[in-house]
């Protein structure tokens, strides 16, 4: 009999597949220019609405959202309704939460 670990023990060391693609979805979403210009803005503004950001970022009005809802998946930022409009600030607590994890990679 040789020394090797069985097939559940390895298993059970890796990361599950789900929470891998997960995570690279999230670090995708902020691993893009645009995206980052979005969050430094809506950080200096405190809250936005998504006209205010395609329009100080030079964009067409669908780039913005279709940039806005990634952020928003990945839960970089978050919504806010008020009447007719949708504010959008950014959500510290996950850009903490990624930095921490970005430390402990590098």
């Amino acid at each position: 009999m040789t020394d090797t670990p069985d097939d559940s023990s390895i298993t059970t060391s890796l990361p599950d597949a789900l929470a891998i693609k997960k995570s690279a979805v999230i670090l995708r979403a902020i691993n893009h220019k645009l995206r980052q210009q979005m969050l430094r803005l809506i950080l200096q503004h405190g809250k936005m609405k998504v006209t205010e950001i395609f329009e100080q970022l030079f964009l067409e009005q669908s780039v913005a959202s279709q940039h806005l809802a990634i952020l928003r998946k990945a839960g970089f930022v978050k919504t806010k309704r008020e009447g007719k409009f949708i504010w959008y600030s950014v959500n510290l607590q996950r850009l903490e939460q990624v930095q921490k994890v970005i430390d402990i990679l590098i």
